[in-house]
């Protein structure tokens, strides 16, 4: 499995002094078969327009960090113990399930209590502090602010990343230089903020919901770790937002807008956009992706009243990049690093750093070089990303299943799911340009690539037999109807045709939040499973047309009776398997119990025919996204 690392380098410049991470992402591919991460690659001090850069090895990375966690933990329980009782006070905090109407009964709005809470804590001086830059938008948050992350990182600021949701462990939605913070460092601000929120509640003044209090703890996290920037990933909406007490950010932006969230935020893109434009501030600069008319005027306008100088980006061209590749994969990723780029130059000119980091930069005319960096280097689980499976108590890596991750859960992102997969199993995204690069440094990435099992050969593949496999799980509130129907069509657009559909429940529960390192069980009792077997119809009346589905549909219900504790035979993915009593009814897809069921089922697939490459598209939903990427890395 890849680790990320760590590696620090003291800082001096700018007037800032501390410690910088740097880590170098690759195009979103994890190759968890891998058994030990590639050496990170990191730049010399200063700064140069050569790119030089040095090798830092990972156990002295790690020894620098078990030395610090030495030193920040002193509170009497273990680790472990306090983890997991973080996580209990985190679960009491889950008032409510999306859709529903809060269950908080106060005299104060959400963002009253916001300031009321932030001012418990001592932060309500400080966020101002932290230079914000806060990004709304219903497509591209968290990819916008993870390049934009990576940006200032490598232009040499310290920097504070809060996105949501996480996909394995809370940690994730806070970054500190590119890194989630750990445990330990967790731990002290989480009970910090806990014990002065807790002694301070009243009738009126509740202890926050979650996201309140993940908002809250980020500020702390930041505050305290003395970033240079912090970038604010919004968490629904704008306005009414837990992140929009806000009140001087640096500069905002807003990402693509589509249909999400309507039961909160409106069934009209006009609705939804007053929402996301909520986040503007007198005389703050924002910028926006090109949005359709209806969602575009309700910004502008929204601009004009506050009177915020509004510029709406253009997708970023290829040519532009000087020959790297976005380490976010997707032809939707140029429109999300577009906005980055603008907002980290306006911020950067509005910090009065401008002249400072790139007076003499020999590449004016294009992108600085830093710019560059941070667009191939930013990462984000979960979005695109490809991981390699290595099959358990097997001595070798055996390439032949492939999970493709992607947490589309909107008409829009699945389409650009859509289009990112048909070229991603096609093989077009296996390998990182690096002819713009320092010769030197070209070739110790190249190396690092390598290493890492990016670069991934098709030779030998000649012979395999290749399937396209979908594993598919919505919440009960999106629309499968449309979503399943999208995604069918783009891909077969662009010639990509699913084999099988798998229908499984993520592992996650909306009223608990675990650590990462809690296990899955594979004895899963039993439980409802009408919601995916209503995919399943769905999928084959999508696959199969109106009249050939309900001619099957009889057969098809005769098959699912007391399917819900059975597995596909192994034969299941044959073009010839067709079920018993079945006539000549083929199966497009099978409903599986549990996700561990679903994982082991396709690793004993490709086990038992070693003539077999899995392509499995895993989408629909973060929260199963996250599960699968849990269930890989052990």
């Amino acid at each position: 499995m890849h680790v990320q690392s760590s590696n620090f380098v003291r800082r001096g410049m700018l007037g800032f002094s501390h410690f910088c991470q740097r880590d170098w992402g690759l195009s979103g591919v994890t190759p968890y078969r891998v058994s030990s991460s590639p050496p990170c690659l990191v730049r010399h001090e200063p700064p140069a327009p050569s790119l030089s850069l040095r090798m830092i090895s990972s156990r002295t990375v790690e020894k620098m960090r078990s030395n610090e966690a030495v030193q920040e933990q002193p509170w009497g329980l273990s680790q472990s113990g306090s983890y997991d009782k973080a996580m209990e006070a985190l679960s009491s905090l889950i008032t409510r399930k999306r859709g529903e109407k809060s269950a908080i009964r106060s005299k104060y709005s959400k963002l009253e209590r916001m300031m009321m809470y932030l001012k418990i804590l001592g932060l309500d001086q400080k966020i101002a502090g932290l230079r914000i830059i806060h990004v709304a938008g219903t497509k591209g948050k968290g990819s916008t602010c993870a390049f934009s992350e990576a940006i200032l990182r490598e232009c040499g600021f310290r920097t504070g990343l809060f996105t949501s949701p996480h996909l394995i462990d809370v940690r994730e939605r806070f970054r500190i230089d590119g890194v989630d913070i750990s445990e330990e460092k967790f731990l002290k601000y989480f009970w910090d903020c806990w014990d002065q929120l807790r002694d301070k509640v009243t009738e009126e003044l509740p202890m926050p919901a979650l996201f309140q209090f993940l908002t809250l703890l980020a500020f702390k996290i930041f505050t305290n770790e003395k970033v240079d920037v912090g970038i604010i990933e919004v968490g629904l909406g704008g306005t009414n937002d837990s992140t929009n007490v806000i009140k001087e950010p640096v500069v905002c932006g807003i990402t693509s807008l589509g249909m999400d969230h309507m039961e909160t935020l409106g069934d009209t893109l006009g609705a939804i956009a007053r929402h996301k434009a909520g986040i503007l501030k007198p005389n703050t600069p924002a910028f926006s992706v090109h949005q359709v008319p209806e969602a575009m005027d309700v910004i502008k306008e929204r601009a004009q009243q506050i009177k915020v100088p509004l510029e709406v980006v253009s997708p970023l061209k290829s040519g532009e990049l000087n020959g790297i590749q976005l380490s976010l994969a997707g032809d939707h990723q140029f429109v999300n690093a577009s906005l980055a780029v603008s907002l980290c130059k306006s911020w950067i000119q509005r910090t009065g750093n401008w002249e400072k980091l790139f007076s003499n930069d020999d590449n004016q005319a294009g992108l600085p070089d830093a710019f560059l960096r941070g667009l191939s280097s930013a990462r984000l689980s979960g979005r695109a990303q490809i991981v390699y499976d290595t099959i358990p108590n097997s001595d070798s890596p055996s390439g032949d299943l492939i999970f493709y991750l992607d947490g589309a859960h909107s008409p829009e992102s699945m389409d650009a799911c859509a289009m990112w997969f048909s070229k991603a199993a096609k093989g077009h995204y296996n390998s990182v340009p690096l002819s713009s690069f320092h010769s030197s440094f070209a070739n110790e990435l190249t190396e690092a690539v390598h290493q890492s099992g990016y670069i991934n050969s098709e030779k030998g593949d000649s012979n395999k037999i290749i399937k396209q496999v979908l594993l598919f799980n919505c919440m009960d509130v999106r629309n499968p109807q449309i979503l399943l129907p999208k995604l069918v069509g783009t891909c077969a657009d662009s010639g990509v045709h699913f084999s099988k559909a798998l229908f499984v429940p993520s592992m996650s529960t909306y009223n608990k939040v675990v650590s990462g390192s809690s296990m899955a069980s594979l004895n899963v009792p039993a439980r409802d499973m009408s919601w995916q077997f209503r995919l399943r119809r769905i999928w084959e009346k999508t696959i199969n047309g109106n009249g050939s589905y309900r001619e099957r549909e009889s057969k098809m219900d005769c098959l699912e009776a007391g399917s819900t504790e059975a597995l596909p035979p192994l034969g299941f993915l044959s073009e010839n398997y067709f079920p018993d009593n079945s006539g000549d009814y083929h199966p497009c897809s099978a409903v599986i119990p549990s996700l561990p069921l679903a994982i082991k089922w396709l690793r004993d697939c490709v086990k038992q025919n070693p003539s077999l490459k899995l392509q499995v598209l895993v989408t629909g939903s973060l929260h199963l996204v996250g599960d699968v990427l849990k269930l890989l890395k052990r």
